[in-house]
């Protein structure tokens, strides 16, 4: 035991190991019992123990184990009082003999099976989201609810749909076979990649990010020679190394403009020795691509010191891979830096309508006219950009942008 007292501090310490490790409780429990909802009933009442106790006596060593054991206990009580046959009896004694059945699949870990049921494709993406932070990340309703910005209720409504849609379909808790690896995994990083860029979105929200960096990590840890996994967490931990730098008070900051002694050097340099352990597997993908270009932006000491000629082809092979008007609109902003501000309208022309709605690709294109002198053109590319805008920092931001126009405009007419 480790010797957490009583203190406020203690039980907050027993609140985030609990968190830490209900995901490997809850996983081990589903396994047990074949119901999430009984099995989230008893790690909550081992919780009730547990912040009893461990704030008494200390921290077991092993935290997962001990919910594990003590929910574990709870359920065959319960299985006990309720008398419910023959057939539960022997399920009892299976539980009590601690032989757990088979494994099946590549991979033998609980959690990595828990994993793949929350991100089924059958289930609609905020239910992956929602049940991914809840089960696997110990997060409270209230918690998960405010994370994505409604009510309490809408979010136990979001939960027990998803739960119910795992029964009535037979989703089975279980890892794909090796040859469902690949279509399969590339769900549950999209689950985490839209949990740390749903927290990226808002500064407020950066217990989101951390929780989809903790999470990814235990994926790698379970699948360590899956590079698009390593490819997630190396493209996290990179953007969040420059996070900090990307705001200066309320106000958005660009990368050109950034203060690169606020970017934090321990998270680049964990970011790029996991590039460099990727890369060797001969397997690219997606977010190995990105993370790579994040990793050749975060080697610049300055922003003319970065390497464009670099970036502009990993986004031609990230375009071969996924040609998405994202992708394209990126690597125009390369090409700008690469061959000049025509060729970047050039690619931003060739993306057509399909960014029409998207406040960056106006922005994006503001900023290319504008560095061609093209300053009409590029007020009313900036207008229409803020008319899309939603978050505040951009609003302001775009306002800015549209002021110096204006100053540039006018200064012109005078001369």
């Amino acid at each position: 035991m480790s010797g957490v007292s009583g203190t406020d501090g203690g039980a907050a310490q027993v609140e985030q190991v609990f968190r830490e490790a209900y995901g490997a409780a809850l996983a081990t429990l589903v396994r047990f019992t074949g119901d999430i909802d009984v099995a989230e009933d008893a790690v909550q009442d081992a919780f009730v123990v547990a912040s009893d106790k461990w704030r008494k006596h200390g921290i077991p060593t092993n935290p997962a184990g001990w919910i594990i054991t003590t929910a574990r206990n709870r359920v065959i009580d319960g299985w006990r009082r309720a008398r419910r046959g023959s057939e539960l009896y022997q399920e009892v004694g299976v539980l009590l003999s601690n032989e757990l059945p088979e494994d099946e699949g590549p991979v033998m870990d609980d959690r990595l099976r828990l994993i793949f049921t929350c991100c089924h494709p059958s289930l609609r993406m905020e239910h992956r989201v929602a049940l991914t932070l809840r089960l696997l990340g110990g997060l409270s309703l209230e918690e998960v609810a405010r994370s994505f910005l409604v009510t309490d209720a809408a979010m136990a409504k979001r939960l027990v749909r998803a739960k119910f849609k795992i029964k009535a379909a037979g989703i089975p808790y279980r890892i794909p076979k090796d040859a469902d690896i690949p279509d399969r995994l590339l769900s549950v990083l999209a689950v985490l990649y839209l949990i740390y860029n749903t927290g990226a979105d808002s500064s407020g929200r950066v217990s989101l990010r951390r929780e989809a960096i903790r999470l990814t990590r235990v994926l790698v840890d379970l699948m360590p020679d899956e590079p698009e996994s390593l490819g997630l967490l190396a493209l996290m931990l990179l953007n969040e190394a420059r996070m900090s730098a990307r705001t200066s008070g309320p106000d958005l900051v660009l990368l050109r403009d950034q203060d690169r002694e606020r970017w934090d050097r321990r998270l680049i340099v964990e970011g790029q020795d996991i590039v460099r352990r990727f890369v060797p597997m001969g397997r690219p993908g997606q977010y190995q691509i990105q993370a790579a270009i994040q990793a050749v932006h975060c080697e610049a000491l300055t922003f003319e010191e970065t390497d464009w000629n670099q970036i502009a082809a990993l986004y031609d092979q990230l375009y071969a891979l996924t040609p998405t008007p994202v992708v394209a609109l990126n690597r125009a902003i390369a090409m700008s830096e690469v061959a000049g501000p025509e060729s970047g309208l050039i690619a931003l022309d060739a993306i057509g309508s399909a960014l029409d709605s998207y406040h960056l690709m106006h922005a994006t294109r503001g900023t290319t006219l504008r560095r061609l002198g093209r300053l009409p053109e590029a007020r009313l590319a900036f207008q229409r950009a803020a008319d899309l805008a939603v978050a505040e920092s951009d609003k302001r931001f775009i306002a800015r942008q549209i002021e110096k126009l204006g100053e540039r405009l006018n200064d012109h007419v005078e001369g």
